[in-house]
């Protein structure tokens, strides 16, 4: 025998090798797969983890319920990581697909090229790309330009999925730096334009007992329905508005007298679109375009994104507006009743949201938005989709230092949000710097910590299936860092329910009711959050949606049926009053929690509580260096003033007696 051909077999003998059902033979060249980092255009509970977890036989689960039959799904490459695939094998457990699942590699381009189709025509056998030649594992295309993987789910999917070829990893990720912020801005509340102003008196004016029970706020988001701004469409109202006579000027301007933010949070649809959707179809949820529009394109979206103009041109900070763009309806609704004027530049509004949870399933297809879909949303609201739509068209157009935030997302998963991020890319392209020119600012996310099985709430340090509050926010902080340049992260709807059929219900604990069990939470919710770097809060909501109802969300209110604070709003005012101003710094101990905060000055405060729902009791042993006394602060319901307690430590040492109820502590 030649040499030389001796030589080579000797060679290939001595590869390593993965063995294939049908006798067929690969060099061992696998490429990594991060399962987590795939995402889906769907409303699904899980992601893709299946297909890359080693298990042959056991079916895809990617959730119940979902709206799109065949969605699709990306695998985004990271930076500097490359990956050449050559073959690839796709294990068929059981079933035969009508509409097949189709792999796809996108390029820089994204030019999106077919590499593999799977039809699941082989019963209990390792196939290969195409149906056709199924024993065959090689790729008729070359995929070393891969920017993206790209499964378009059918009617089943493989088991298991694996590449084969040349692979470079990403380089590696500078940390997450993060910012300090002030604790105040976890005390957020959700809430109305009635809130404030009491329709049966007068809905012109600020009732003042309302708005003493919101002063204990340092943010509050309005649910602001479109049609109250443009009940007809082109005609624009404020002050007083045509559906129901409310003054958002003087809202606006006593929010900004008693330093609390407002996030304008425009949402829901005005009757004159609602009437494009089919009788059977018409919601005022529905997707912001009118029926059978294409949800792809910017344009969709222009009526949406001129009332953001209007709004902004009216709420913002930009007084150099062109007048000729703004208009308001000056017509009286009856003899003497005030009329709107045109304002430019109020600066009253620094943050405005387009929509709220675009993600809702439950509504129906017509009330669901892709990511891609909402991307091309938001492309319009921001800035009239890099200013291609016309004059007077998205909300930057009006005022470009106006912080635009996503709608909060329902289903609290990075998938949506990543979706999002990968339209940017394809339509809006890269800023001058090289970042994503996305549109949006904040990004935004909704959690209420519960548990199917118990149907009732649970801690926010505390874990359920699919809800892992600490999990969440890490992955959401996870991706702004890798994506966005460490974007900010907010959470803009959290809360518990009072009425104990509710399956969102904080429950009684020991002696403590669940009006103290809600105020528990919810300040340690707060706390969570400013340990873990998200960087606002606003909870669900000032009143209760519907008193006595057992329906869930409807008794989360943090204000009783009288007006009066609930123990929640109790404890939320007094540490905002006492340590809003306060930055996390250091986190000491985690069970019980010992957290370290500064002042601007340096002061140091501690908080120190047990993350359970048992009435558990433990001590931490606090060390306040060179300070011979201390005060101890305890959440007080009924108070407008944490109670206090003056100790003497021991050479600096103190033993704090920590419960669930959060204490503050700080050296004298």
């Amino acid at each position: 025998m030649n040499c030389r051909i001796l030589s080579f077999l000797l060679f290939q003998l001595s590869l390593p090798f993965v063995g294939f059902s049908q006798s067929v033979l690969l060099p061992k060249m696998k490429i990594p797969i991060d399962a987590t980092r795939w995402y889906q255009l769907n409303n699904s509970s899980n992601g893709l983890h299946q297909l890359f977890d080693g298990k042959l036989k056991e079916d895809i689960k990617s959730g119940y319920g979902s709206l799109i039959n065949h969605p699709d799904s990306y695998y985004p490459l990271l930076p500097g990581e490359s990956m050449n695939i050559n073959t690839l094998r796709m294990y068929d457990w059981k079933g035969v697909s009508e509409t097949p699942t189709i792999l796809y590699m996108i390029d820089k381009n994204w030019k999106r090229v077919q590499i593999a189709t799977f039809t699941g025509a082989k019963y209990d056998n390792w196939i290969g790309p195409d149906p056709a030649k199924s024993t065959q594992f090689e790729l008729g295309v070359i995929t070393k330009d891969a920017q993206y993987l790209m499964l378009r789910s059918g009617d089943i999917l493989p088991t298991e999925i694996e590449f084969f070829g040349k692979y470079t990893p990403p380089t590696s990720i500078k940390p997450t730096v993060r910012k300090p912020i002030p604790l105040k801005y976890y005390f957020g509340i959700n809430g109305y334009e009635w809130n404030f102003e009491n329709a049966l008196v007068d809905p012109l004016k600020i009732d003042e007992k309302k708005f003493q029970l919101i002063k204990g706020f340092a943010g509050f988001r309005h649910y602001l329905d479109w049609k109250k701004l443009e009940e007809k469409k082109g005609s624009y109202t404020y002050n007083p508005t045509a559906d129901g006579g409310w003054n958002y000027d003087a809202i606006y301007e006593r929010c900004k007298s008693a330093g609390i933010d407002v996030l304008a949070c425009i949402k829901t649809l005005p009757d004159w679109l609602i009437k494009t959707y089919p009788e059977n179809l018409r919601n005022n949820e529905n997707v912001p375009a009118p029926y059978g529009t294409n949800l792809l394109d910017p344009k969709s979206y222009i009526d949406q994104s001129r009332i953001g103009f209007q709004f902004i041109a009216r709420y913002g900070y930009n007084t150099s507006i062109d007048p000729i763009l703004i208009s308001v309806n000056n017509k009286p609704r009856w003899d003497a009743d005030p009329i709107n004027s045109i304002k430019i530049g109020m600066g009253l509004i620094k943050y405005i949201e387009c929509e709220n949870e675009r993600d809702k399933w439950w509504k129906g297809r017509q009330a669901y938005q892709t990511a891609r879909e909402y991307a091309a949303n938001l492309s319009a609201f921001y800035d009239g989709h890099k200013t291609t739509m016309g004059r007077g068209v998205g909300v930057k157009n009006a005022d470009k230092n106006v912080q635009v935030i996503m709608g909060g997302v329902a289903l609290a998963n990075t998938d949506y949000l990543r979706g999002m991020i990968d339209w940017c890319k394809e339509f809006r392209g890269f800023k001058k710097d090289g970042s994503i020119d996305v549109c949006w600012d904040i990004i935004n996310y909704h959690l209420y910590t519960n548990d199917q099985q118990l149907k009732r709430g649970i801690a926010p340090e505390k874990n359920s299936e699919g809800i892992n509050a600490t999990k969440i926010a890490k992955d959401f902080i996870k991706v702004a860092h890798q994506y966005l340049n460490d974007m900010p992260v907010w959470v803009t709807e959290a809360g518990y329910d009072i009425n104990q059929a509710s399956p969102n219900k904080a429950i009684p604990i020991w002696n403590k009711s669940a009006l103290q069990t809600q105020a528990d939470w919810i300040l340690r919710t707060s706390l969570l959050y400013a340990r873990l770097g998200i960087q606002k809060v606003f909870y669900y909501q000032l009143e209760d949606d519907k008193p006595l109802s057992d329906q869930i969300y409807a008794t989360s209110g943090l204000m009783s049926a009288n007006s009066a604070r609930r123990p929640a709003a109790d404890y939320i005012f007094q540490v905002n009053q006492l340590f809003g101003n306060f930055r996390f710094y250091k986190n000491f101990n985690q069970d019980p929690i010992v957290d370290q905060y500064l002042d601007e000055k340096g002061n140091s405060m501690y908080t120190v509580y047990i993350p359970d729902e048992k009435a558990r009791i433990g001590s931490f042993l606090l060390n306040l260096g060179k300070n011979t006394n201390a005060i101890i602060y305890t959440p007080n319901p009924g108070s407008n003033q944490l109670k206090s307690q003056l100790v003497t430590t021991n050479q600096g040492k103190l033993l704090i007696t920590a419960t669930e109820t959060p204490v503050f502590v700080v050296g004298k």
